[in-house]
């Protein structure tokens, strides 16, 4: 790390010029439920996100997705960053991943997570995430929706999985950003494990192993209760409280899974092996059934206790499925994402096309699709604007006109992401890159060799004919408006070992 260290910051009047409720009385705002899977790849469901169904679709059982995107909004072309804690942050400010720069994976203070390269060094990226407060080097600071809703009357409950910041700083609390109740969230990507007999993670002396350790569920420790089932209960209690507090509530019910290690919940591994599928495919998808499991609790409880009317419901994964290159342990893959490209980690389709559906009584119409594109950070205008909360984002647009067909914010918008480093996997399209979509182009450029790729998605979703040299208009304009989107949003870029000279930005490069 250099010697002078630093926080990029936004100031709160930046994000949010007016906070009034646009609701006399709280009470009568909306809950919101906000349930986000891990590495859920966008075929990782019964539930198609294409035109057509596909092997996947047919192997995996969720049934309560399937309900959910009967009643609500399903979404074809949602998108995310190709690594969590890029996507995490931008849920939570509404700023782009290449504007916040936690453009990769964070765990320790002060401490990059990039494997190494033999030709390019990463730049010094926000390693120590978001938060709210200055003070902390190499943090993007900004408000969180979530304290926002806090403000205007919302009871907030944080369940599962954190990841905006390092160890030993503010940001890997969810309490820092305005959620009254914490229930398993710290610093760590993902878990140690999903087993209580393992105490999902600590010694029998309580001591966590290591990093990864789940905090906060030792109730459940040798119970046998699998991990997402513990969390699902936490969670069940945290509502009924919420409902006793007489005050509209935000669940942000953040899961582990289907995040490595792929341990088998018992529950519905065998079903699985039954279907012919090998041991580490079968735990996979026990791990997602359980998963569709804890959504249907969820929706239960509403039903049962009369806020299923009066409750928004939105669905959505981080990043793309766990499908590219070495896999964990240097095991074989369990997933694939076809026919989207690559997996997690890449700028190919299956590292960042996602998983969306949203239910909203009285509101989006049942059984709807939408197959505009939209991205991880427009959740905060978007739940923001749910509440009924006047707000002003960084980058995100409100997708309520989607929901209502009343507008398309998609329409001439580009979509940046913007991966510079090398992550600790391989494959297609991972490869210290960025990326640009707008309208049916995509165009990847690369920064180590200048390559840039061109896909027409809307004819070629799998991103297997490359249409560069064939439309060289195409390309440049694309390359230029990318160029233009980083220098706006003061992203970073590598370096050359060489020379210690920067890469060329997309459109100062020669297609």
């Amino acid at each position: 790390m250099p010697h002078r260290l630093r926080s990029t910051f936004i100031a709160a009047g930046a994000v949010i010029a007016s906070t009034a409720g646009a609701y006399g009385n709280p009470q009568r705002r909306p809950n919101i439920i906000l349930f986000m899977v891990d590495d859920m790849g966008w075929q990782d469901t019964s539930v198609p996100f294409w035109n057509q169904r596909t092997r996947l679709n047919d192997t995996y059982e969720t049934p309560n997705m399937e309900r959910l995107a009967r009643e609500g909004m399903l979404f074809t072309q949602a998108y995310a960053s190709p690594i969590s804690s890029p996507s995490r942050c931008s849920l939570l400010t509404g700023a782009n991943a290449a504007r916040h720069r936690v453009t990769n994976w964070t765990l320790h203070r002060d401490a990059m997570t990039d494997g190494p390269d033999d030709q390019l060094l990463p730049p010094q990226w926000n390693v120590n995430g978001i938060c709210q407060s200055q003070g902390t080097p190499y943090t993007f600071v900004a408000r969180s929706f979530v304290d926002i809703l806090r403000q205007h009357g919302y009871h907030t409950i944080h369940c599962g999985k954190a990841h905006w910041g390092a160890l030993d700083t503010p940001g890997a609390a969810p309490e820092h950003f305005g959620f009254e109740v914490n229930i398993a969230g710290h610093a760590a990507g993902g878990p140690a494990t999903y087993l209580s007999e393992r105490r999902f993670g600590h010694d029998a002396d309580g001591r966590p192993t290591y990093e990864f350790a789940v905090p906060h569920l030792q109730q459940y420790w040798n119970t046998g209760t699998f991990l997402t089932e513990a969390l699902t209960q936490e969670a069940l209690k945290a509502l009924d409280n919420a409902r006793h507090l007489q005050q509209p509530f935000y669940l942000y019910m953040s899961h582990y899974a289907v995040h490595v290690p792929i341990d088998r919940d018992i529950r519905y591994f065998t079903k699985y092996k039954q279907k012919g599928l090998s041991d580490k495919e079968a735990a996979y998808a026990s791990l997602i059934e359980g998963m569709d499991i804890s959504l249907g609790e969820i929706l239960h409880w509403l039903d049962a206790n009369g806020e299923r009317d009066n409750t928004i419901v939105l669905f959505m994964s981080d990043n793309g499925g766990y499908a590219t290159g070495a896999e964990w342990r240097d095991e074989p893959l369990y997933t694939q994402n076809a026919p989207l490209r690559s997996g997690k980690g890449s700028l190919l389709e299956g590292g960042i096309r996602e998983p969306m559906i949203v239910r909203w009584p009285g509101t989006v119409r049942a059984g709807d699709r939408c197959d505009r594109y939209i991205t991880i950070e427009d959740f905060y205008p978007s739940i923001l604007d749910m509440a009924g909360i006047r707000h002003k984002a960084v980058d995100g647009r409100s997708f309520i006109p989607l929901l209502k067909h009343t507008g398309d914010p998609s329409r001439g918008r580009a979509l940046i992401w913007n991966y510079p480093h090398v992550w600790g996997n391989t494959g297609p399209g991972i490869d210290m890159n960025c990326a640009i979509r707008l309208g049916d182009w995509k165009l990847i450029y690369y920064y180590k060799t200048g390559r840039k790729q061109l896909f027409n998605i809307a004819t070629d979703i799998s991103e297997s004919h490359d249409l560069a040299a064939e439309r060289p208009d195409i390309t440049r304009r694309l390359s230029r408006r990318l160029g233009r989107e980083l220098r706006r949003m003061h992203a970073q870029r590598p370096t050359r070992k060489h020379d210690g000279r920067p890469c060329p930005w997309p459109d100062e490069q020669d297609n």
